[in-house]
């Protein structure tokens, strides 16, 4: 497999436990650095409000296969959490796009933390183009939680 990275993250997280976590503050401003040779790939994309970001968990070491997500009390399988550890150390996120200056996007809302290689950016299309049911499986108790 060959992954080839189109960009690079930078972010308010430097380091383990800063990474701006979508819950905690989904207000964090980073930018996505598209190298040159791909910022041609960026035409229009100003036009959508969200992009989806696709990246490396480049700090990421070992995993668990039951982890304890922030604010839980008891364990979850792992491919049923966001962790970034895991045994392919992909991340993915919806971001709001608030502006782009030639080959830098700023966005907000990333998880990411500073110097993740961007390995890909897609539009965000919303549920009219997507028709599947969704249901968010453990999360609609914390969902419930809030709205308390």
């Amino acid at each position: 497999m060959n992954l080839t990275p189109i960009g690079i993250i930078h972010s308010p997280g430097r380091g383990s436990g800063q990474v701006p976590c979508q819950d905690d503050d989904p207000s964090a401003v980073s930018t996505i650095e598209v190298f040159s040779e791909y910022a041609t790939g960026l035409q229009d994309i100003e036009g959508f409000s969200h992009i989806v970001v696709i990246y490396w968990f480049h700090q990421s070491q070992g995993y668990e296969l039951l982890v304890k997500p922030p604010g839980e009390d008891g364990l979850h399988g792992l491919f049923a959490t966001r962790s970034p550890h895991r045994p392919c150390a992909l991340g993915l996120t919806v971001v709001e796009l608030l502006a782009r200056d030639e080959n830098r996007l700023e966005v907000k809302g990333l998880d990411a933390m500073d110097g993740s290689p961007v390995l890909d950016i897609k539009p965000y299309l919303p549920e009219e183009y997507d028709p599947h049911s969704v249901r968010i499986g453990w999360l609609e108790r914390r969902r419930h939680r809030r709205s308390k």
